[in-house]
Protein backbone atom coordinates (compact mmCIF):
# COMPACT_ATOMS: atom_id res chain seq x y z
CA UNK A 1 0.00 0.00 0.00
CA UNK A 2 1.51 3.26 -0.82
CA UNK A 3 1.85 5.84 1.43
CA UNK A 4 -0.59 8.68 1.55
CA UNK A 5 0.39 12.14 2.97
CA UNK A 6 -0.86 15.48 0.25
CA UNK A 7 -2.50 14.89 -2.59
CA UNK A 8 -3.48 17.28 -5.01
CA UNK A 9 -6.00 16.77 -8.17
CA UNK A 10 -9.20 16.85 -10.82
CA UNK A 11 -12.05 16.99 -8.95
CA UNK A 12 -15.30 14.62 -10.43
CA UNK A 13 -18.72 15.56 -9.04
CA UNK A 14 -21.06 12.55 -8.85
CA UNK A 15 -24.27 14.18 -7.15
CA UNK A 16 -26.29 11.09 -6.24
CA UNK A 17 -27.37 9.99 -3.03
CA UNK A 18 -26.91 6.12 -2.29
CA UNK A 19 -24.55 4.40 -4.70
CA UNK A 20 -24.29 1.59 -3.94
CA UNK A 21 -21.17 -1.18 -4.06
CA UNK A 22 -23.13 -2.85 -6.86
CA UNK A 23 -23.03 0.29 -9.05
CA UNK A 24 -19.43 0.97 -8.41
CA UNK A 25 -18.06 -2.64 -8.95
CA UNK A 26 -21.66 -4.65 -11.13
CA UNK A 27 -21.18 -8.36 -9.97
CA UNK A 28 -20.40 -9.72 -13.11
CA UNK A 29 -16.83 -8.67 -12.73
CA UNK A 30 -16.59 -9.94 -9.85
CA UNK A 31 -14.54 -13.21 -10.53
CA UNK A 32 -11.16 -12.33 -10.96
CA UNK A 33 -8.85 -13.30 -8.30
CA UNK A 34 -6.55 -10.16 -8.50
CA UNK A 35 -6.90 -7.18 -6.42
CA UNK A 36 -6.12 -5.38 -9.71
CA UNK A 37 -7.37 -4.39 -12.73
CA UNK A 38 -11.26 -3.68 -12.10
CA UNK A 39 -10.62 -0.05 -12.56
CA UNK A 40 -11.86 -0.77 -16.61
CA UNK A 41 -15.50 -1.71 -14.96
CA UNK A 42 -15.98 1.14 -12.10
CA UNK A 43 -19.67 2.44 -12.64
CA UNK A 44 -19.82 0.11 -15.72
CA UNK A 45 -23.86 0.37 -15.97
CA UNK A 46 -23.43 3.95 -15.82
CA UNK A 47 -20.50 4.62 -18.13
CA UNK A 48 -21.89 2.64 -21.07
CA UNK A 49 -24.90 2.13 -22.59
CA UNK A 50 -26.74 -1.43 -23.28
CA UNK A 51 -24.86 -1.64 -26.78
CA UNK A 52 -20.90 -1.48 -25.20
CA UNK A 53 -21.05 2.65 -26.11
CA UNK A 54 -19.99 4.84 -23.84
CA UNK A 55 -22.94 7.02 -22.35
CA UNK A 56 -21.95 10.45 -23.21
CA UNK A 57 -24.56 11.95 -20.23
CA UNK A 58 -22.26 10.19 -17.49
CA UNK A 59 -19.84 12.19 -15.58
CA UNK A 60 -17.08 10.48 -15.54
CA UNK A 61 -17.30 10.13 -19.50
CA UNK A 62 -16.81 13.57 -20.43
CA UNK A 63 -13.59 14.88 -21.68
CA UNK A 64 -12.78 17.30 -18.47
CA UNK A 65 -12.87 14.38 -15.89
CA UNK A 66 -10.59 11.97 -17.67
CA UNK A 67 -7.68 12.54 -15.39
CA UNK A 68 -9.89 13.21 -11.81
CA UNK A 69 -8.50 11.67 -8.88
CA UNK A 70 -10.15 13.05 -6.37
CA UNK A 71 -14.53 11.97 -6.54
CA UNK A 72 -16.82 14.28 -4.55
CA UNK A 73 -19.89 12.43 -4.44
CA UNK A 74 -23.30 12.48 -2.21
CA UNK A 75 -24.92 10.72 1.21
CA UNK A 76 -24.28 7.46 2.12
CA UNK A 77 -22.06 6.13 -0.37
CA UNK A 78 -20.36 2.91 -1.04
CA UNK A 79 -23.89 1.69 0.82
CA UNK A 80 -25.63 -2.18 -0.28
CA UNK A 81 -22.77 -5.42 -0.37
CA UNK A 82 -19.69 -5.26 1.55
CA UNK A 83 -17.65 -6.28 -1.02
CA UNK A 84 -13.88 -5.11 -0.93
CA UNK A 85 -14.00 -4.95 -4.73
CA UNK A 86 -15.42 -1.64 -4.91
CA UNK A 87 -12.37 0.68 -3.10
CA UNK A 88 -9.85 -1.90 -5.44
CA UNK A 89 -12.05 -0.58 -8.93
CA UNK A 90 -11.95 3.08 -7.19
CA UNK A 91 -7.96 2.75 -6.58
CA UNK A 92 -7.35 1.37 -9.63
CA UNK A 93 -9.86 3.52 -12.00
CA UNK A 94 -7.62 6.09 -10.24
CA UNK A 95 -9.37 7.93 -7.64
CA UNK A 96 -6.87 8.71 -4.34
CA UNK A 97 -9.68 9.67 -1.98
CA UNK A 98 -13.51 10.20 -2.16
CA UNK A 99 -15.40 13.06 -0.66
CA UNK A 100 -18.95 12.90 0.40
CA UNK A 101 -21.38 14.06 3.72
CA UNK A 102 -21.44 10.23 4.97
CA UNK A 103 -20.35 6.54 3.81
CA UNK A 104 -21.74 3.46 4.75
CA UNK A 105 -19.86 1.54 7.33
CA UNK A 106 -18.11 -1.17 6.07
CA UNK A 107 -16.88 0.71 2.34
CA UNK A 108 -15.19 3.44 4.80
CA UNK A 109 -13.48 0.58 6.48
CA UNK A 110 -12.27 -1.79 3.81
CA UNK A 111 -11.52 1.84 1.69
CA UNK A 112 -9.32 2.91 4.39
CA UNK A 113 -7.64 -0.62 4.66
CA UNK A 114 -7.13 -0.71 0.69
CA UNK A 115 -5.13 2.76 0.73
CA UNK A 116 -8.02 5.25 -0.35
CA UNK A 117 -8.54 8.11 1.90
CA UNK A 118 -12.25 8.80 2.45
CA UNK A 119 -13.23 11.97 3.27
CA UNK A 120 -16.19 13.33 5.41
CA UNK A 121 -17.02 16.96 5.23
CA UNK A 122 -20.62 18.53 5.65
CA UNK A 123 -23.60 18.90 2.81
CA UNK A 124 -22.75 21.88 2.31
CA UNK A 125 -19.47 21.62 1.83
CA UNK A 126 -20.00 18.65 -0.28
CA UNK A 127 -22.27 20.97 -2.14
CA UNK A 128 -19.89 23.66 -2.59
CA UNK A 129 -17.23 21.53 -4.06
CA UNK A 130 -19.57 19.63 -6.84
CA UNK A 131 -20.48 23.18 -7.77
CA UNK A 132 -16.79 24.34 -7.94
CA UNK A 133 -16.37 20.75 -9.86
CA UNK A 134 -18.19 21.90 -12.92
CA UNK A 135 -15.73 24.23 -14.02
CA UNK A 136 -12.86 23.45 -15.87
CA UNK A 137 -9.71 21.24 -14.27
CA UNK A 138 -11.12 21.96 -11.12
CA UNK A 139 -8.61 20.93 -8.60
CA UNK A 140 -8.42 20.79 -4.83
CA UNK A 141 -6.09 19.49 -2.09
CA UNK A 142 -6.60 16.62 0.76
CA UNK A 143 -3.88 16.75 2.82
CA UNK A 144 -3.72 14.12 5.18
CA UNK A 145 -1.09 14.95 7.30
CA UNK A 146 -3.13 18.57 8.41
CA UNK A 147 -6.30 17.27 7.70
CA UNK A 148 -7.34 19.87 5.52
CA UNK A 149 -9.01 19.96 2.26
CA UNK A 150 -8.23 23.12 0.01
CA UNK A 151 -8.32 24.80 -3.22
CA UNK A 152 -7.09 28.17 -4.88
CA UNK A 153 -10.17 29.75 -4.63
CA UNK A 154 -10.76 30.10 -1.15
CA UNK A 155 -12.22 27.01 -0.10
CA UNK A 156 -10.65 25.36 3.09
CA UNK A 157 -12.23 22.54 5.19
CA UNK A 158 -11.43 20.71 8.25
CA UNK A 159 -12.08 16.42 8.78
CA UNK A 160 -11.68 13.59 11.37
CA UNK A 161 -10.08 10.65 11.13
CA UNK A 162 -9.50 7.93 13.15
CA UNK A 163 -6.02 8.40 14.31
CA UNK A 164 -5.11 4.55 13.60
CA UNK A 165 -6.71 4.81 10.35
CA UNK A 166 -4.48 7.90 9.75
CA UNK A 167 -1.12 6.63 10.84
CA UNK A 168 -1.69 3.66 8.16
CA UNK A 169 -2.43 5.72 5.77
CA UNK A 170 0.60 8.05 6.44
CA UNK A 171 2.95 5.03 6.33
CA UNK A 172 1.09 3.11 3.54
CA UNK A 173 0.50 0.20 6.06
CA UNK A 174 -2.36 -2.52 5.12
CA UNK A 175 -3.36 -5.68 7.61
CA UNK A 176 -0.35 -7.31 6.54
CA UNK A 177 2.05 -4.42 6.61
CA UNK A 178 1.16 -4.06 10.26
CA UNK A 179 1.60 -7.93 10.76
CA UNK A 180 5.07 -7.74 9.25
CA UNK A 181 6.14 -4.90 11.50
CA UNK A 182 6.00 -7.71 14.09
CA UNK A 183 7.88 -10.13 11.81
CA UNK A 184 10.67 -11.23 14.25
CA UNK A 185 8.31 -11.48 17.22
CA UNK A 186 6.34 -13.77 15.57
CA UNK A 187 9.50 -15.56 14.12
CA UNK A 188 10.52 -15.67 17.55
CA UNK A 189 7.15 -16.97 18.93
CA UNK A 190 7.40 -19.96 15.99
CA UNK A 191 10.73 -21.14 16.75
CA UNK A 192 9.77 -21.30 20.70
CA UNK A 193 6.61 -23.20 20.01
CA UNK A 194 8.43 -25.46 17.09
CA UNK A 195 10.76 -26.23 20.15
CA UNK A 196 8.19 -27.40 22.75
CA UNK A 197 6.31 -29.23 20.35
CA UNK A 198 9.81 -32.04 19.16
CA UNK A 199 9.88 -32.09 23.31
CA UNK A 200 6.52 -33.68 23.84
Amino acid sequence: MQPFRVHTGVVAPLDRANVDTDQIIPKQFLKRIERTGFGQFAFYDWRFNADGRPNTTFILNQPKYKNASILVASKNFGCGSSREHAPWALADYGFHAIIAPSFADIFYNNSLKNGLLLVQLSEEQVGELQKRALQPEYNVTVDLENRHVTDDQGFSATFDIDPFRRRCLLEGLDDIGLTLRFADQISSYEQRRFGQSTQV
